[in-house]
């Protein structure tokens, strides 16, 4: 394990709306605010896309394995943000609907249902980025 200490700068509260992207819309506003490493916390519900789920098997590099949902979902998630090439939004969540669940990493294309609230906070004195690494084909964490 590796680690780094910070601490906090800004803080951000966001009240997203209906059928907006919630990933493009968080990196849009991130690019606004000229944050480059923070941490978020998010309520409230999507109402259709796609999380990735998991790879389709354990290998490496792994193939992500989709799950398509539509219809309005509560959901609650949070996310690491990095420089990279952008800002580089790492989202999770987990969501219900009646009495089935569904977590996985949030992409582009995921819409949201009436409302999400977030918190950003923004971490300074944190120096790291998102690099992709040929082995596993994804965009990890490096310390600087």
């Amino acid at each position: 394990m590796e680690y780094r200490q910070g601490r906090l700068g800004r803080i951000f509260v966001l009240k997203f709306s209906h059928k907006e992207d919630v990933k493009k819309s968080l990196e849009g506003f991130l690019k606004k605010e000229g944050l480059k490493t923070a941490v978020f916390v998010f309520l409230g519900a999507f109402g259709e896309g796609r999380l990735v789920t998991g790879p389709k098997k354990a290998v490496v590099p792994p193939e992500p394995n989709y799950a398509a949902f539509k219809d309005g979902w509560e959901v609650l998630g949070l996310g690491t943000v990095f420089p990279g090439n952008g800002p580089q939004v790492h989202m999770h969540a987990s969501m219900g609907k009646k009495r089935k669940t569904l977590t996985g990493c949030v992409r582009q294309g995921v819409g949201i249902f009436m409302v999400i609230e977030a918190v950003v906070f923004e971490l300074k004195g944190v120096k790291a980025a998102k690099e992709l690494d040929p082995k596993t084909g994804l965009n990890l964490l490096k310390f600087l």
